[in-house]
């Protein structure tokens, strides 16, 4: 799965294009166990989707998440809009997720199991704490890395469903276009630039967390 420039090219520039930048380099396109092809192909490859689906549930399986505390503190119409577009794409994604989990079985045994779940725990208070942040531009830079991400996520998540006859709804999520249409629009000022980018890049740091502990335990059940 190679990184990909995810806004159509009329409407990259400034902070929509670092945003991009940031998915397409940093982002879980890029990381290398997604990019192994060790989650689509392989003997091996349905358990290790399976560990994927129930971190990504530890992650963002729940209610609350990262759009809907974005959502609950916007006040700006054109963010409002977006995000309760979002918000209820959101809620069918993390309904697919929960019956992709439960359809998979068990998590893979692992070694570390408690230690591992306590991690990806962290990382989602993480990004609740920054869902949550009070400096302007800060969850909704998280929010629309989160959407961008969750493009490649997705394709995972079909993957997954394929293999145990699972049919995936059609992702709802706002389209790319209203997606860097509101970037653009969001970033007034180089403050509010520099939080929307803090916000994104974190929550891309957190994801490329999450797949370095899933490509270590990958390998631990290899007994690498």
């Amino acid at each position: 799965m190679e990184p990909v420039q995810l806004f159509p090219r009329e409407t990259r520039g400034g902070v929509a294009e670092l945003l991009d930048a940031l998915v397409a380099s940093d982002g879980t396109c890029a990381h290398p166990y997604v990019k192994s092809g060790k989650l689509s192909n392989g003997p091996n490859a349905m358990r290790n989707l399976a560990d994927a689906v129930h971190f990504l549930c530890v992650l963002h399986g729940r209610h609350p998440g990262v759009v809907d505390h974005t959502a609950r503190k916007a006040v700006e119409p054109e963010a409002r809009a977006w995000l309760d577009l979002a918000a209820a794409a959101f809620a069918t994604e993390r309904a697919l997720l929960g019956r992709i989990a439960a359809a998979v079985g068990p998590v893979p045994s692992t070694g570390g199991q408690a230690g591992c779940e306590a991690v990806v725990a962290g990382q989602r208070k993480a990004l609740d704490m920054l869902a949550e942040s009070d400096r302007r531009g800060c969850a909704l830079g998280a929010s629309l890395a989160l959407a961008l991400e969750w493009r490649t996520i997705r394709v995972l998540l079909d993957i997954s469903a394929a293999r145990i006859d699972i049919t995936t709804p059609r992702c709802t999520l706002p389209d790319l276009v209203a997606t860097a249409r509101l970037t653009q629009q969001f970033a007034e000022t180089p403050a509010i630039e520099r939080a929307m980018t803090f916000g994104a890049q974190q929550l891309v740091w957190q994801h490329r967390g999450l797949w370095d502990l899933l490509a270590t335990r990958e390998q631990a059940r290899r007994g690498g």
